[in-house]
This record gives structure tokens, sequence and C-alpha cells, in this order.
């Protein structure tokens, strides 16, 4: 091989990561359109199924938070590796478990502990071997790993969700095929190179030194990306978890199929926005997180109205405006915390960021309890419109405080 080829395949190592990360986020997201199967089919309350959507962020959650900061020390090949393996045993807990909740419970903590591993280390992998990369365009890390999450979580439950609706064994293929995308994801990972040399042991300040992050109390971090993190997966939710439980009776007959068929176009556009990211997004304002914020106050008063007239055509228009804000909310905190961070301390602002995201998954489970609680009272139209005010407010909040001068990425914070 020569000297030219040997240094074009070490630049295209990281499809092998994003193939990993493509992995687990199929995992962490083949449940979501199975919610209804397991609700309608199985016997579990909304609130049940709600706590499984949101279980795994109890795995993802510590994961990110010790897993980054672990892999800055030993390096991202040990702790990334096993990733994919973890996602496996998850997807076959759950397999297992079809009418066990503490079961399912489990696997799904598992999947999160996968997919947080595969957040904070697998992202930070992919973007120091794009920086290897001498055609890669500023911002590529950030986009690749956007959009290898969101394809994996597109395809997980699109795929999961047809199977379900109309192949055999519904509580179980989804979860096969899974563990098969697992096992070649995998193994195509091992032949990564190391981007990040492991500190001595002797060097090796205590781990719990290591989980304090401090670029997390940087002025921009404050001022852009914790305002916008919660409403990732806040936007997500709403639009593959909350809208269609909400459809469940005008679906003809396929609940499961018209949940999938939503993930898929609320991801679908998340990932087709993520694509012109970041021509949107600017190092020198916060024009991405604004955008993003945009959309989702739009977003949540579409939700608002597909709750109130509950039409199929209604819900669809609202999951792919919620998808878009979700895009452009994952993608521009990304590429802020990628400025923020240097690069020792890159895979733990991730961490930081990703935890904060994942908040917004408590919102099915919270929102299932207060319409159970007082029905009638409290209705998903008044939530969302409510949503959208709050999302107006961050608006306001990170274009009023937010700053318009960055360090050059990768620069020392002053």
């Amino acid at each position: 091989m020569t000297l030219t080829a040997s240094i074009e395949t070490k630049t295209r190592q990281w499809i092998l990561v994003a193939a990993g990360l493509f992995a687990v986020a199929w995992g962490g997201n083949e449940f979501t359109p199975l919610l209804v199967m397991y609700r309608l089919e199985h016997g579990f309350s909304a609130v049940a199924v709600d706590m499984f959507l949101f279980a795994y962020v109890i795995g993802i959650v510590p994961a990110l938070l010790i897993c980054g900061s672990l892999s800055d020390r030993v390096g991202r090949r040990p702790i990334m590796l096993p990733a994919t393996a973890v996602a496996a045993a998850g997807s076959i807990l759950i397999a297992l478990g079809a009418d066990t909740a503490g079961i399912l419970f489990g696997g799904r903590v598992l999947s999160g502990v996968a997919l947080g591993i595969g957040m904070a280390v697998g992202g930070s992998w992919i973007k120091e071997l794009s920086a290897l990369d001498p055609q890669s365009a500023p911002g590529a890390g950030a986009r690749r790993q956007a959009m290898s999450l969101t394809a994996g979580f597109a395809l997980g439950a699109g795929v999961a969700g047809i199977l379900a609706q109309w192949a055999p064994w519904p509580t179980h293929l989804a979860y096969v095929v899974h563990v098969s995308i697992c096992i070649v994801a995998g193994v195509g990972m091992i032949a990564v190179s190391e981007t990040r040399s492991a500190v001595p042991r002797a060097m090796r300040a205590p781990l719990v030194d290591d989980l304090k992050i401090p670029a997390a109390t940087h002025r921009r971090f404050l001022a852009v990306v914790v305002p916008l993190a919660p409403w990732v997966f806040g936007a997500a939710s709403v639009a593959y978890a909350v809208l269609p439980s909400l459809m469940a009776d005008r679906s003809g007959g396929h609940p499961i199929a018209l949940s999938a068929l939503m993930s898929v176009i609320a991801l679908g556009a998340g990932f087709a926005i993520q694509a012109v990211g970041r021509r949107i997004d600017t190092p020198d304002a916060a024009r991405g997180a604004l955008v993003a914020l945009t959309i989702l106050v739009v977003g949540m008063l579409l939700a608002a109205w597909a709750a109130s007239v509950l039409t199929i055509a209604a819900a669809l228009i609202a999951a792919a405006v919620l998808g878009c804000g979700y895009g452009m909310a994952l993608v521009s905190g990304l590429q802020e915390v990628q400025r923020i961070a240097g690069p020792d301390d890159l895979a733990g602002l991730t961490a930081v960021f990703y935890s904060l995201t994942y908040l917004g998954f408590a919102i099915p489970a919270i929102l299932s309890a207060l319409t159970e609680t007082w029905p009638g009272v409290v209705t998903y139209p008044a939530i969302f419109v409510v949503g959208a005010v709050f999302a107006a407010i961050c608006w306001v909040f990170v274009r009023t405080r937010s700053t318009s001068h960055l360090p050059a990425e990768g620069a020392e914070l002053s």
C-alpha cells in the first residue's frame, strides 16, 4: 500500500466509528414506535410505557459523564469498542421480557449505557478522526456525529415499527435485526486507529477530578448551549412519542406503523436540516441556536393544533417541523461544544451537553402523569402552547445573553 493510500484509509476511518454510533442509536430508538404495542397488546399503562422510554436516560447520563472523561484518560478505543456489545445485550433483554416490566426496564437501561458511550466517546472519536482528513470542512466532525445518530434513530424506529406491525414475531424480530447490526459495526470498529494517547498512570489525577468540566461554566456554554440542549429530545419525544399516542385511535388499525412513520418523518427532517446546519450556524453569533428555537416555537404550536384537531395530516406536519427543530438544535449544540472545548475536555463537555439534551425525554412521562391526574383540566393542546412560550423565552435569553465572539476552535478559554 502506498503512503498516499495509507493516509486516505486513515482519514476515512471515521466512517467505521460512525457505523458504531449508528448501531447504538438504532438500539436507543427502536423501542419508541413499539410503545403503542406494549400499551395496547401487553397491558402496560401509558405512564409505564413512557417510563420505559425514559429508562434509558438512567443508563445514558452516567455513561456520558463517566465514559467521556474516562476516554480522555485511557483513549477512545478501549471505551468505545464494547458499546455495540452492550447495545446488543440491551436488545436481547428487551426481546426476552416483552411482558415483564423489570426486564424491559433493564434492557432499556443497557441500551442507554451503550448510547451514552457512543455519544460521548464515539462522537469525540469521529471529531478527532475527521480532523485528520484534510478535505473535511469546518464543523465536519459535529455534522458527521449528528447525522450518524439521527440516521440510527430514524432507521431503528422505522424498521422496528414495520416489522412489529406486519412481520412475524413482533416482540422479537426487530431486536434480532439490531443485534446483527451491532455485530457487524462492532467488528468494523476494531480496525480504527486510536486518536488520543492514554495518560500514564503515574500522571493521572483521581477520576473524580476528571469529572469536573471547567468548560461547562464557560459563559458561551451557559448562555447558548444550556437553554438549547433540553429542546433537542424534548422536541423529538413530542414528535415521535406523544403525538403518535394521541393518534393511535385514528390510525386505521395500524398504530405501530403510524408511530414508526411519524418517527421516520421527524428524524428524516432532522437529518435533512443537519446537512445544511453548518451553513446556518456561525461561530461569531448564536444564529444556529436561534434558528433552532424559532423552528421549535412553530413546532410546538403545530403540535397544539394537531392535538386539538386530531387528524393524521396535522400530526405529520407537526412531527416534521419538530424534527427540523430537533436536528438544528442537535447540530448547533454540538458545534458550539466543539468550539468551546479544548482537546482535554472535548469528550467531557460533549457528555454534559448530551446529558442536558436527554432531560427532554422526561416530557412524555410527565405529560402522561399530568393528564391522567387532572383529566379534562390539563390538556395536551394547552401544554403544547405553554411549551411554545417556553421556547420563545429561551430564544429571547439566547439572543440577549450570547456573546458575539468566540476563540478559534480548540483555543484556550478566557
